[in-house]
Order: structure tokens, then sequence, then C-alpha cells
């Protein structure tokens, strides 16, 4: 009967239980984050809350290095569909620290610990006057989770990946040892710690460039509708340096709203106020595409919070997938205050058979394709899912002058480069019905090695090791590997922990518990 509900009534299972759980976890994380940063007891507490972990890693060594290490942290937390097989084989570190340590007008930078969450920065920062210059989308998404992985947003065409805002990190090794890297001190480190998923040693903080906030954005909805129209106008706005903010959603292949941002301080009366994020508006992805159905472009101005935020209620419109009927205006008007309900909560309700489903018919990738393949990219998208809406955000790669890291600018058969990329997340059930997302996926990391792109490691990979390694350069993190003491002792490579073999179902975790 549980299993019945869960698959067939989702939305009712959700509603009924999993949001009100979700609400009281919220207040709960809020206003302990409150008191932590008025009380200012976060910074005093910090070296102490590191020197716990060094004392964890000193007892590993001591015991004889046996096991590998990670992170404490529920795999459950983790924003992928999956979570880590990992977390029940190695030896837990566990690593307490969820606070903003300092802002720093004066240099322009804020200081956190590595479990701190974007939602949380953005609310601090804001009554400061402050805003980090790349916001990724949802809420909770932590600063540890970004560094070591993957995040973007649309002003990541202006300033970067959220690695590229990073002034400094300080990580425990192997050793036990506490280190600092920035640009100028340690750099073969700096550079090789995003997308190294806490394989080169423990994140126990990071000092992240912030840039002065203004109070709104003044978002331009531009309808489109046809495929050269859309990649022609999304490129172009992509490298207007003017714009703070870039960003496109597909609603069929001739079909998208272009959107550009400007930072503004005043509204002006060109566009009306809309603060999208009230509980009671549409959710943004259906209020974007009212301006596709009536042919408008139009003009709005977004305070800066709640643009940041617009898809978190929705998460982007995969929650049209949980609750179907999450944005008619009465759920809204009631219950719009409680979405989302909380990531976790929505893996560890799974069941086989909605795993099934899910795995057969459903995708969640975020693909990293040069600027220039962005139509054929949508016509092989169209012609592999039928899957809409596409989301498009572009993004800048530099090369760091040191040839270290993962990814790079990508260069032509010329030697020309073009660090400007897109990233296209496809997020829902495929609308052919006659294929399989299992398939579909091993066609579309094999379009995007092709292409020289990349895939964002949050999500499910087929890649074998040796396409791995041919799409992410592995030659500067190999020496550092080698040259950090401990390291490939206590640590796993990349590939180990995003793999299939890495990383397991929420069913075939709660069956591997029992069998333990």
């Amino acid at each position: 009967m549980f299993e019945y509900i869960l698959t067939y009534h989702r939305g009712i299972f959700a509603t009924l239980f999993l949001l009100p759980i979700s609400v009281i976890y919220a207040v709960y994380v809020n206003l302990r984050n409150s008191f932590m940063f008025l009380w200012r007891s976060a910074p005093a507490r910090h070296e102490e809350k590191v020197k716990a972990v060094t004392q964890q890693i000193d007892l590993w060594r001591e015991q004889g290095c046996k096991e590998k290490l990670c992170t404490g942290r529920s795999g459950w937390k983790s924003m992928s569909e999956l979570v880590p097989r990992y977390k029940y084989s190695h030896r837990k570190i566990y690593i307490d620290l969820y606070d903003i340590l300092e802002i720093d007008a004066t240099r322009g930078v804020v200081r956190v610990e590595p479990l701190v969450t974007m939602g949380q920065i953005s609310s601090s920062l804001k009554a400061k006057g402050w805003m980090l210059p790349v916001v990724p989308e949802l809420n909770d998404l932590t600063v540890g989770g970004l560094i070591m992985g993957f995040g973007v947003e649309t002003s990541s065409h202006k300033y970067g990946l959220f690695q590229h805002i990073c002034e400094s990190f300080e990580i425990v090794t192997a050793e036990g040892k506490l280190v600092r890297c920035s640009r100028s001190e340690n750099p073969e480190l700096f550079y090789q710690i995003p997308w190294s998923h806490g394989t080169l040693g423990f994140l126990v903080a990071a000092e992240l460039k912030i840039i002065p906030s203004k109070r709104y954005v003044r978002l331009h909805y531009q309808p489109v509708y046809s495929l050269n129209e859309m990649t022609r106008l999304f490129e172009f706005e992509s490298r207007n340096a003017e714009n703070d903010f870039v960003e496109g959603i597909v609603y069929s292949k001739d079909k998208a709203v272009i959107m550009c941002g400007k930072l503004a301080d005043m509204a002006e009366r060109d566009g009306p106020v809309n603060p999208i994020t009230r509980w009671y508006k549409p959710w943004f992805f259906k209020h974007v595409e009212s301006h596709l159905q009536v042919n408008l472009s139009a003009v709005e101005y977004i305070p800066v919070e709640d643009y940041f935020h617009r898809h978190t209620r929705s998460y982007f419109w995969m929650m049209e997938d949980v609750i179907p009927f999450g944005n008619h205006p009465l759920f809204r008007a009631l219950l719009g205050w409680a979405l989302p309900p909380r990531i976790e909560l929505l893996k560890y309700t799974e069941t086989e058979t909605t795993r099934e489903l899910r795995e057969r018919h459903q995708m969640i990738q975020d693909m990293l394709i040069p600027v220039r393949y962005l139509k054929e990219s949508i016509e092989y998208f169209d012609e592999q899912t039928g899957l809409y809406p596409l989301w498009l955000s572009p993004m800048s790669i530099w090369r760091n002058g040191h040839d270290n890291g993962f990814i790079h600018p990508f260069r032509d058969e010329n030697g020309v480069e073009d660090d400007l990329f897109v990233d296209i997340g496809a997020y829902g059930a495929l609308k052919k019905k006659d294929v399989d997302a299992r398939d579909v996926l091993i066609l579309l990391e094999r379009f995007v090695l092709r292409h020289g792109g990349y895939q964002a490691l949050y999500a499910k990979t087929a890649l074998s090791r040796t396409d791995f390694r041919q799409m992410f350069d592995h030659s500067g993190y190999d020496r550092l590997r080698e040259k950090l003491p401990l390291c490939k002792l206590a640590f796993d490579e990349v590939y180990d922990k995003i793999s299939a073999a890495g990383r397991a179902s929420p069913v075939e975790i709660r069956q591997m518990k029992k069998n333990q």
C-alpha cells in the first residue's frame, strides 16, 4: 500500500508529509544560522572545529591508514539523484563547518566554511550591501559542493564558474596538515581543487569574491520562434559585456525566451517590480513561458535575492513531476510558501518502482558545450530525447596561466581558443516513450566528448575511465596526487567517486544498510 501511494499518488504524499517535515527543518536551520551570525560565535570556534578534523585524520594515520577517507556528511544531503556508495565503506571524517566567518569589505571577500549554503550567503551579504558575482540557483547548494564539484549561474559569462570567484582555499591534507592556497600561494593545489570532489584533502574554509549589490535586476524577456534566431540571440547577448545576466529557457526546438538582466539601483518606468519568489506567484518558468505565448517582449524589475533564487520553489521544473498540481493558484495560495520539499526526503522515499521508472524515463543532466555548437546540440537533444524545457546558461572557462585544472577553453583545429561555453540543463521525463534514458545518456556523453565539452559531475555518468580522462585533463591532478604525502592512500580518484561504481540509487543504499 505504501509503495502504491508513493508511486501513483506521490504529489499527495509529498504535500501531506514531506512539506511539513521540510518546513520544520527549514525553520531550525534558519534560526541556527541567524543566531550564529549575530552572536559571532562561529569565527571563535572555527579553529577548534578544524583541529577536530585534524585529530580524526591523525587517529587514522596512527591506526595504519587502512581505509580510504570521505566526509561524514550524509550522502542523502547531496543534490544528486544518487547517493554515494562509498559513504558506507570508507572511514568518515566529520566536518562540522556550517558558518560564515567574516565579511571583509576592505578586501572584497567573504570567508566561509564549506557547508554554508547559497541561501545563507545571499541573505547575509544582502544585509551588508554585498553579493556574490556567481550565485548558483538553489538555496541548499553548499560552498564545498560548488567548489569541489561544479557551480554555474547566468552571470558566468561575465565572472566564470563558481571556482573563478574563489580567492583562496584552506584544506586539511591526508597528513593532517592545514594548508592555505591561492593564486600566489601553493597555486598548483589552488587550481586543482575545483572539480576534485574531495580527493586532494578536506576543505575547511574558502574566501569568495564579493561585489556591491544593487536593489533590482532589470530583466528583459525576448521570445524567439526559430532555432536560428534563438542561438544567434543567445550567443550575441552572452558576448555582450553590458549584460550582468543571460539566460534562456527553451520550450521546443523552435521556441524559447532569452532573458538579459542588468543590476539596477532603482526601478524605472519601463517595467513593473515583480517579486517572483513570493509564495503566491506562478513558478518562474511558467511566468517566462507566458511571454512566449503572447509574443511579448517585456521588462521587469526583480529584487536581487528573488532573482538569484527564482527557480528554487519549483526546482527549475522538476517539481511538476513531484507535485503536478503545485502551480495551481489554489495550491500556491495555501501551500506555496512551503515549497520545495527537501531533496533528501524525496530521495529517501523513493521505491523500487519509482527508481525503475526514473532510471528508464527521466534525465537530470547538465552538459557544458562550446557555444558555437549550441544549435547542433539543441537539434541533437531534440532528436534523442524530445525533452523540454531546456535551460541555457552561458559560462566562460578561462585558462589560468598555469595550464592546470580539469577544464580548459575550447580550442579548434586551427589552435584558436574560445572561452565561451553554454550549460544545457536537461531535467525531467523524456518525451519519447520508446527510448531508455540510460541508452540516451551514453549517446549524449559521446556527443559532448566529440564536441570538446564537459559534463557536470553531480549527475549520473556512463563514461568509461578512459573517456572520462579524455574529457577532463588529469595531468596536473595526477602529478599532485603523487606529490602529496598519503594522498593516494587516503582518497579515491575522482572517477571512483562519480562513476556508477561510486554511486547507487536510494533504494540500493537502503538495501545495503539493511544487509549491514
